[in-house]
This record gives C-alpha cells, sequence and structure tokens, in this order.
C-alpha cells in the first residue's frame, strides 16, 4: 500500500469510529470503513480538481444519509474529523479555504438528502395508503411510535429522558398524595474522561453506565438528563431507607471498572437523595433539593450518597446571605472593633490590646467574628475586610499613643489569605505612614494552623523587618512544633484556651505541667508567652508561679470599645 493510500485508510477508520453509535447503521465496521474510504477520495479529488468544483460534496452528504448516518450528531461528528484531520492525514495542503467550502457543501448535500429521504418515506406511506389502509395506518402507528420514542429517549443511551423524566415526576405529584425519592446520579471525574480520551471513549463510558443503572434498578424509572447526569425515580417508598438502597444498588453497579477503548477505567458516581411526601411540594421543590444534595455528597469526598436535611439545607441559605451581604455591610459601615485588654502577669501593667472585628448586622444584632470571619476568608472578602480593620485598629493605637506614653500595642488577628496577598507588606506600610504608628505598636497574629501550613516566611521576614511585632495565636491547637518556630521571625507566643483550662482548679498537675514545659521552650526562643482565656484569678496565680508573661481573658477583661481602654490608661 502506498503512502497516501494508507493516509485514506487511516482518515477511513477515524472517521468510522467517529461516527460509530450516532445512528443505527446496518453494516459491519470494515463496510463501514471500505464506503467512507471511497468517500474520503471522492472528497480529496474534489479538493485537488482544476477547476474547483463543490458538486462532489453534495454527493458525499447525499451517500451518508444513504449509509444510514441519518443522525445531527453523526454529521456533526463528521464535520469535526474533517476539519481536524482530513488534510493532515492525507497531506494535503488546503489552499484558498476549499476544505470549508467543500465542507458547507457536505452539509448542504446531507440536509437535502435527509429531507428527500424524509419526503421519501411520507410518499410512501401516502402510496401504501392507496393501496391499503390497513398497511397504510400501521406504517403511521409505526412512524409515530418511532418519533415519540425519539422524542422522549436519549438518542445515545436510549434511556428516557428529561422530558419524559419532568413528565411522571410531575405525573406522580398530580395523583393522590404519596411518598417518593428521586436519586440524582453524577459521574465522578467525567469530563477528565472527555478531555483525556475524547468524546467517543465518553459516550461509550455513559452507555455503560446506563447498562448497569437499568439492571441494577430496573423496577424504577432511570433518566438520562444530560452530559453525565443521570435521575432515579421511586415511587411508593414508605422510609427514607427505600431510597437509599435504591441509591447503594446504583453506586455498586456504578463503582466497577470499565473497559473503553481497550483501557480499563476506574468509575465512580456521586449521588443526592430526596424522599418525601408529595403534599405540600413539588416538583421543583424536589429537583432544586436533589442537586443541593448531590452538591453534598460531591463536597464529602465523591463515591458515596448524601440525604437531603432541610436544617442543613436553611443553615447553608443562612450562610449564603450572610455571606453575599457582607460587602455591602463594609461599605455601610456595619462592621466595628472591640478591643480585650492584655495584661502583664508581673504587675497587672496593660501591655497591649487585641482588635476583635464585629458586625453590627441590621437584623441579627452583633455578630461575633466566629459567625461571619470564615464566610469572609471563602469568598475572598477577608482582605477587604481585614484592611479595614488593620487601618482602625492602628489609627485608634495612634489615639492612644497620644494619650499617655504608656499606651498598649495593638494585635491584629491576620487571615491565611491576607499573608498570601502580595500588596499585604504595601499595605501594612501605608496604613503605619498613614496613622502614624510607630511600626512596634503592631502586632500581627497568624494562628499556628496557618504557620504550620507553609505561609511565605519572606512576607514575614519583611514585616519583622519593618519593626512589626509578630506573634502565633492559638499555639497548642495544631502540631505545636516549638523548633519549626526557630525558622519564623516571632516574637510572641498565645497559647491557647485548652492549656488553661486545666489550671482553673489545681486538679490537673499534668496540664501544669505541660504549661510550664511550654513556657520554659519558648523563653529558650526568646518569645514572649501569652495565655489566652483566662477567667479566674487562681489561674492568673498558676500562670504567674510557672513564669508565663502575660494573659488575657475575661479576667482581665472582656472585648469592649476604646473607652474601656481609656479607662484601663486612666487607671494606671
Amino acid at each position: 500500500m502506498t503512502e497516501p493510500d494508507r493516509g485514506v485508510a487511516a482518515f477511513a477508520r477515524a472517521w468510522a469510529k467517529a461516527i460509530s453509535g450516532t445512528s443505527y447503521i446496518p453494516m459491519s465496521q470494515g463496510e463501514l470503513e471500505e464506503r467512507l474510504c471511497a468517500l474520503t477520495l471522492e472528497l480529496r479529488d474534489a479538493l485537488l480538481a482544476e477547476p474547483f468544483s463543490l458538486r462532489r460534496g453534495y454527493r458525499v452528504g447525499g451517500a451518508l444519509v444513504r449509509a444510514h448516518v441519518v443522525s445531527a450528531e453523526g454529521l456533526g461528528r463528521t464535520v469535526e474529523v474533517l476539519e481536524q484531520r482530513f488534510v493532515r492525514d492525507l497531506g494535503l495542503t488546503d489552499t484558498g479555504g476549499r476544505l470549508a467550502r467543500l465542507l458547507g457543501t457536505v452539509a448542504t448535500g446531507y440536509a437535502r438528502a435527509l429531507r428527500d429521504r424524509t419526503l421519501d418515506e411520507q410518499e410512501s406511506i401516502r402510496r401504501a395508503a392507496m393501496v391499503s389502509r390497513e398497511e397504510a395506518e400501521a406504517a403511521l402507528r409505526e412512524s409515530e411510535s418511532r418519533f415519540r420514542h425519539q422524542a422522549t429517549h436519549d438518542s445515545l443511551t436510549s434511556l428516557p429522558n428529561r422530558a419524559l423524566f419532568t413528565d411522571r415526576l410531575h405525573t406522580a405529584f398530580a395523583g393522590a398524595p404519596q411518598r417518593l425519592a428521586v436519586c440524582f446520579v453524577d459521574l465522578d471525574g467525567f469530563k477528565m474522561v472527555n478531555d483525556s480520551l475524547g468524546h467517543h471513549a465518553g459516550d461509550l463510558l455513559l452507555v455503560e453506565v446506563a447498562r448497569r443503572l437499568r439492571r441494577s434498578v430496573a423496577e424504577h424509572l432511570v433518566a438520562r438528563l444530560g452530559g453525565d447526569e443521570f435521575v432515579i425515580l421511586v415511587e411508593g417508598t414508605t422510609c427514607t431507607e427505600d431510597a437509599v438502597k435504591v441509591a447503594d444498588a446504583a453506586l455498586n453497579a456504578i463503582n466497577e471498572p470499565v473497559e473503553v477503548d481497550g483501557q480499563r477505567l476506574a468509575v465512580s458516581a456521586s449521588i443526592g437523595i430526596v424522599e418525601r411526601e408529595t403534599g405540600g411540594s413539588s416538583p421543583s421543590d424536589v429537583m432544586r433539593a436533589a442537586d443541593i444534595t448531590l452538591h453534598w455528597a460531591k463536597e464529602s469526598g465523591k463515591r458515596r450518597w448524601a440525604l437531603y436535611d432541610e436544617d442543613r439545607n436553611a443553615t447553608e441559605i443562612a450562610r449564603y446571605t450572610l455571606a453575599a451581604s457582607m460587602p455591602a455591610a463594609l461599605e455601610r459601615g456595619e462592621f466595628f472593633v472591640d478591643y480585650q485588654p492584655l495584661v502583664a502577669l508581673d504587675g497587672g501593667r496593660l501591655r497591649g490590646v487585641e482588635a476583635l472585628v464585629r458586625w453590627r448586622h441590621p437584623s441579627l444584632g452583633v455578630l461575633r467574628p466566629d459567625r461571619f470571619v470564615g464566610l469572609a476568608e471563602e469568598t475572598g472578602l477577608i482582605v477587604r475586610l481585614g484592611a479595614w480593620v488593620l487601618g482602625e485598629a492602628c489609627a485608634q493605637a495612634r489615639r492612644w499613643l497620644d494619650a499617655s506614653p504608656d499606651a498598649p500595642f495593638v494585635s491584629v488577628n491576620l487571615a491565611v489569605r491576607q499573608v498570601g496577598d502580595p500588596g499585604l507588606i504595601a499595605e501594612v506600610a501605608e496604613i503605619l505612614e498613614r496613622t502614624g504608628l510607630p511600626p512596634d505598636r503592631l502586632q500581627l497574629e497568624i494562628t499556628e494552623s496557618d504557620a504550620m501550613a507553609g505561609v511565605d516566611v519572606g512576607v514575614l521576614d519583611a514585616l519583622a523587618s519593618m519593626g512589626v511585632r509578630l506573634a502565633i495565636d492559638d499555639f497548642g491547637t495544631g502540631y505545636s512544633n516549638l523548633a519549626y518556630l526557630r525558622h519564623l521571625p516571632v516574637r510572641e507566643l498565645k497559647v491557647a484556651g485548652a492549656f488553661v483550662e486545666g489550671l482553673r482548679t489545681g486538679d490537673s498537675p499534668v496540664d501544669e505541667k505541660i504549661m510550664a514545659t511550654l513556657v520554659t521552650l519558648a523563653h529558650t526562643l526568646d518569645l514572649t508567652v501569652t495565655a489566652e482565656n483566662v477567667e479566674t484569678a487562681g489561674q492568673a496565680a498558676r500562670l504567674r508561679a510557672i513564669g508565663c508573661d502575660s494573659a488575657q481573658g475575661w479576667h482581665f477583661g472582656h472585648p469592649g470599645p476604646p473607652s474601656a481602654i481609656d479607662d484601663h490608661l486612666g487607671a494606671a
């Protein structure tokens, strides 16, 4: 075989593979490839002919219809493979855009032939009616049945489609009240199959998944909604367990490897389950809930089902509403800063204050940080909010410094997103310059977990070089790795309240020994130690006895407005 002949054969094989399964083609793969070889030669001759003529494109389009390639998907795959491979595989050069024009005539010839085929079928029916009314009626019924099936079934998998499923679901709600369930199935990582192996492999996988679902839950309606989404309608349930059993059967059927184009693929799916009474609900409510629950299953790690929970959904809606309102709340000035004293245990001097942001929500009242800071981190608003808090805290610290040389430093928490923000260093420098606050009067706190996650040490070094104090917050909630802190330019260690709790009654000598060890090791690293959540005089006394430098907590003062710190300064 010559090189051009090999190119023709290779292209014909690719073409045949592309259109296989798009229509019912009553011939073997070899016969189809042979037919497409002839059409490939026809197209090649048309592309090279002088003068250039489009007639052969019309003929090729008609020949595809005569070969029973009679679906829009088949034509689309044909155009796609011609555009991508024809010139390359045959070693040709498409000059003057001939191939694009030729493809247009192929599509036109295809459309004409398909129209003529349809007209011919209709004419056959008309002639049959003239010969025999019974034969005509039978043909008509068959045609209507075929069209009805096409309208209500997925062309790739032959499963019921979205239209049929929606009709069945509405019918279930329109009848006598009953319980039912919807299992919303979505394949995990299907896009990767399409991207790596191609859409043909993806189609074969979908066909196999559809077959497995039909086999595993045959007594229930299984439909393909589109893409890699399937749905199972379970009518007449008695409890959620009925739906869970169906979901388990579906997962077990899907979660088996699949052989696709000679490759063994690991397959898994996630399922969202909604099971409820039809009374007081609607089809759209059920589908919306199923979609939400499928998202929960994906979030939980995939390869599993999740059951709809009204309380969880209400909580998530409330969280979403709160997150969505935060930017406008920041613009309207609904946020404010409280300050909590940080007191030296030896002598009771006010060393510093921690700035704690609050939200004066118009309908929910004053919200503590645990209600909204996590949302701000998820949405990215924490960078803007954190910058605002930093500016407010530094301005207030400057006012205290102007009022008294014994004014405390201000300590501000940094979220990990802020530390990773490339503008953080310039932002801190600008705020210090604008407010006139000396850098050593600002302390920035990062949590131990964020520090251990690998923050950019270069950013921390740059802040320390400016003279800003750095502290590790919530120490003890993570790895408690004091050795790691040697590599960070931190000056203060804030020990988590869990270590302090055991000192409340004095009945926990182990906690006291742990705390003493932490203090000793921290001092060895030249770190100042602050104990958090100190609530009793007994805790303060024990911390003072083991050498802890300072503390904060309700025993020394609740978070409050700047005026509360003014009172501390006045008392001093």
